[in-house]
């Protein structure tokens, strides 16, 4: 009886995976706009062009903060999307657009650098996550603080 059983079961696990027409998987589901034969593929993509992806705040006082926009253009075929932009510590903190940042269009990225509890030469950045090609883009702020005299 136990075998009848388990000859049953494993007659039905293999019916139901070869079976079905529906289950095969597809070759178009699974084609890539990114092939091996790129000549015969185009891809509308945006591209970030930054003036300035580095900014010196020289020096400043301890406890200060400093903020800087970077300016960005998409001059790529598609929309822009930022998905993410993270600081390198919790001393900077950026603000980014939310929306797509249309081809041909700017947008600014607002960082401000907080240097409490900082002293010396200080190099803080900003990672970029975006759909562009590399999908990351790093900015960097420098400077020096200066703790005051007593």
């Amino acid at each position: 009886m136990k075998q009848f059983l388990l000859l049953s079961l494993l007659s039905f696990a293999i019916a139901c995976t070869t079976s079905s027409d529906e289950k095969a998987i597809k070759a178009d589901l699974v084609a890539s706009p990114l092939t091996a034969n790129q000549s015969a593929v185009t891809v509308e993509t945006p591209q970030i062009e930054m003036l300035e992806t580095s900014f010196d705040f020289g020096e400043m006082q301890q406890g200060e903060s400093v903020t800087h926009d970077f300016v960005l253009k998409n001059i790529g075929e598609a929309d822009l999307i930022i998905s993410a932009a993270k600081g390198s510590c919790g001393c900077t903190v950026p603000e980014w657009p939310k929306t797509p940042v249309s081809k041909g269009e700017e947008a600014t990225i607002k960082v401000t650098f907080n240097s409490a509890g900082k002293s010396g030469k200080q190099s803080k950045t900003v990672t970029l996550v975006t759909n562009a090609i590399p999908n990351t883009k790093v900015l960097t702020i420098n400077g020096n603080i200066i703790i005051p005299e007593k």
